[in-house]
C-alpha cells in the first residue's frame, strides 16, 4: 500500500508528477514520481510504508491541481480466469469498504476496457459483499480499481470524502441544447467542484448578478442566465439571439480587460484567451478592488513548466490579497471539460450581497 496512483489528463502526467513530489516534499514523505507520457496516469511510489497514506491524510483532494482522482495501493497481475480469486487474496489485510468504483484511464485503451469493467464490476461486487470485504456505508474507505489491462489492475483504496466526486474524476454532464457552446461545460463543472452543492441556492441564485467577460457566444451567459441572473456580457463578436430574448442579457461592445462594472455585482467570469498572467492579474483586480464576491477564471497554460506557471500565478495572487489585507478564499483545478487551462475560483468574504431586483 506504498503506491499512491493517479489519473489526470493525457500530456499532463509530468505536471502530476511535480505537483505531488512537491507536496511530498512538504509532508516530508520520502519517494519518487514516475509517469509515462500520455498515458494519462502517475505514480508515487513511496519508501516508507504508510508513505501514501500519511500523503492523503495531509493533503485535501479537492485543492489538488492537475490529478482527476488518486487512491493508494498496490498494483496485481490478474489471471485469464478466476480474477476474482486473485483480488479477494490480495484484500486479506485491507479493511472493510463502504463502496466500489471500477476505474479505467482516460486513453483509447482505457475506454476499450469499459465494457469489460461493466460486465466484471456485478460478480465483483457480489464476491467481495459475500466475503465480508464490502458494505454500503460512506463513512468506510471507497476501494478503486484501475484496470490498465485485463491482466493488471491498480488495487487501491481513498476516503470517499477526500477523493473524485465521480469514477476516475470524470462529471457525467450533459450538454444543454440550448446553450451556444459547449464551453459552458466547462462552467458547469466548476460549479459542482467548487460550490457544494447544498450552497447552490445561496451562491447561484436568480437576485444575483453577473459580468462575462469575452462573452460571445454566451456560453458562459447561459449558466449564469439558467440560474436567473442578470449578466452584463462583454465582448465585441455577437452574442446567440436566443440569450439576448431571455430579456436577462445586456450586450456590450468592450474590450474585457479594460471594463469595469458601476456597482459590485455577485459574479465574474472568464474564458478569455490570453497569457495567464494577464487573466491572473485581471482575476486579482476585480476580486481585489470589490468588482465582485465570487469569479471564476480560466488560465490558458504555457507550453512548458505548467505547473511552475500556476503555482506562481497563484502564489501573487494570494500575496496581492494579503497586502491589501482582504480574505479570499482560492481554488485551483484542471477540470475535465478544460483543454491546455486551468480553472480558478475565487471567493471574497468581506463584500455584502448585491441588490439587483
Amino acid at each position: 500500500m506504498n503506491t499512491l496512483f493517479m489519473h489526470c489528463r493525457p500530456g499532463f502526467e509530468g505536471e502530476v508528477c511535480s505537483e505531488i513530489s512537491d507536496l511530498a516534499a512538504q509532508l516530508n514523505v520520502a519517494g519518487y514520481a514516475k509517469a509515462k507520457a500520455a498515458t494519462a496516469c502517475a505514480e508515487f511510489v513511496c519508501t516508507e510504508e504508510d508513505g501514501a497514506e500519511r500523503l492523503m491524510r495531509g493533503q485535501r483532494f479537492a485543492e489538488l491541481i492537475f490529478p482527476r482522482q488518486w487512491a493508494r495501493g498496490v498494483f496485481i497481475d490478474l489471471p485469464e480466469n478466476d480474477r476474482i480469486s486473485v483480488i479477494l487474496a490480495h484484500m486479506a489485510d485491507f479493511p472493510v469498504c463502504g463502496s466500489l468504483w471500477l476505474e479505467v484511464v482516460d486513453t483509447n485503451d482505457g475506454k476499450e476496457l469499459s465494457n469489460f469493467c461493466k460486465k466484471f464490476e456485478g460478480p465483483l461486487r457480489k464476491a467481495l459483499t459475500g466475503a465480508g470485504k464490502l458494505v454500503e456505508d460512506a463513512s468506510k474507505p471507497r476501494l478503486l480499481l484501475t484496470f490498465k489491462s485485463g491482466r493488471e489492475v491498480f488495487l487501491g483504496m481513498a476516503d470517499a470524502g477526500n477523493s473524485a466526486m465521480w469514477p476516475m474524476g470524470i462529471p457525467r454532464l450533459k450538454f444543454p441544447r440550448e446553450a451556444p457552446s459547449r464551453s459552458t461545460l466547462k462552467l458547469e463543472e466548476a460549479w459542482h467542484h467548487f460550490i457544494p452543492r447544498d450552497q447552490w441556492d445561496d451562491r447561484l441564485h436568480s437576485d444575483m448578478t453577473g459580468v462575462d467577460l469575452g462573452a460571445a457566444p454566451g456560453g458562459w451567459t447561459w449558466q449564469l442566465v439558467n440560474r436567473g441572473m442578470l449578466v452584463t456580457a462583454i465582448d465585441n463578436g455577437p452574442m446567440a439571439e436566443s440569450l439576448m430574448d431571455t430579456g436577462l442579457v445586456q450586450h456590450l461592445m468592450a474590450d474585457g480587460f479594460t471594463f469595469k462594472p458601476r456597482q459590485p455585482v455577485d459574479w465574474m467570469v472568464c474564458d478569455i484567451v490570453e497569457k495567464p498572467a494577464r487573466n491572473a492579474a485581471m482575476l486579482e483586480e476585480w476580486i481585489g478592488e470589490g468588482h465582485c464576491r465570487e469569479a471564476v477564471v480560466n488560465l490558458k497554460l504555457p507550453m512548458k513548466q505548467r505547473y511552475a506557471e500556476v503555482k506562481r500565478l497563484l502564489e501573487r495572487i494570494a500575496d496581492g490579497f494579503k497586502a491589501r489585507g482582504i480574505k479570499v478564499d482560492i481554488g485551483c483545478k484542471q477540470l475535465y471539460h478544460d483543454r491546455e487551462e486551468v480553472t480558478c475560483h475565487l471567493r471574497r468574504h468581506d463584500i455584502k450581497k448585491t441588490k439587483s431586483r
